[in-house]
């Protein structure tokens, strides 16, 4: 299997995590959705959305680095900015993602 390009569309959530090792793209969805949902952010960036593509190696790391391909940011410079940033370190505290072959 080569690297997995997906498109995930994130907004200001609650926190969730999943550690079990996946074996199927519902798995990969469903844990995928839990990293975006953890996004915590300030007050005033409530409403804000961020979507990012990037593909996955087989080995469950990120290939490259993600890429925003939309976004709706709420709140002043400060506030934006920390969404961003909030995003990206959430979404890198998911990877390596736990897979097994069957995927």
């Amino acid at each position: 299997m080569g690297p997995v390009m997906l498109v995930l569309p994130l907004l200001v959530g609650a926190t969730s995590a999943h550690a079990d090792p996946i074996s199927t793209l519902d798995g990969m969805w469903q844990l995928l959705g839990a990293c975006a949902h953890s996004v915590s952010g300030p007050a005033a960036s409530a409403g804000s959305e961020v979507t990012l593509l990037f593909s996955i190696k087989r080995d469950g790391s990120l290939q490259g680095q993600p890429r925003i391909t939309h976004s709706k940011l709420m709140g002043d410079d400060a506030a934006q900015k920390e969404f961003l940033a909030g995003v990206l370190s959430s979404i890198a505290r998911c990877f390596p993602l736990s897979i097994t072959d069957a995927v």
